[in-house]
């Protein structure tokens, strides 16, 4: 099985993260979080800057590696490195996703996540969940 190197953004701010929805493929609407493939030669942080010029017109921060998620779709494997980002520079422009929307902790279940990227979700909330204990 053919396997996809990727990067994904968990841009932040506040209590809130931002998700973008798909609007072409076998998983048009589906939401996740923005990001790309790492091109030859690029760092996993140089790719993830890249793809969200690239997607959203946008400069970040990219934080700390949050997890590396390794996922069987039908047709491929992916393999997603996970960074938390903060927006340093512009205003997330939609040029390639078919909508947007910040989400807080209460609402990351309203939407339809990619599968890969549920396990993302359940990550957050576990650790707002420790957070919370303490």
């Amino acid at each position: 099985m053919k396997t996809i190197h990727v990067v994904a953004a968990i841009i932040h701010d506040k209590d809130r993260i931002f998700a973008t929805q798909r609007g072409y493929g076998d998983w048009k609407d589906y939401w996740e979080f923005p990001g790309g493939k790492i091109e030859p030669g690029e760092t996993p942080q140089e790719a993830l800057r890249r793809e969200i010029m690239e997607e959203l017109d946008t400069e970040i921060a990219v934080g700390e590696h949050l997890t590396t998620i390794e996922y069987d779709y039908p047709e491929f494997h992916l393999s997603m490195e996970c960074f938390m980002a903060e927006v340093t520079e512009g205003r997330l422009t939609l040029k390639e996703h078919e909508a947007a929307r910040w989400l807080n902790k209460h609402e990351l279940d309203t939407v339809n996540w990619l599968p890969a990227d549920q396990i993302i979700i359940e990550l957050l909330k576990q650790a707002d969940g420790e957070r919370n204990e303490q």
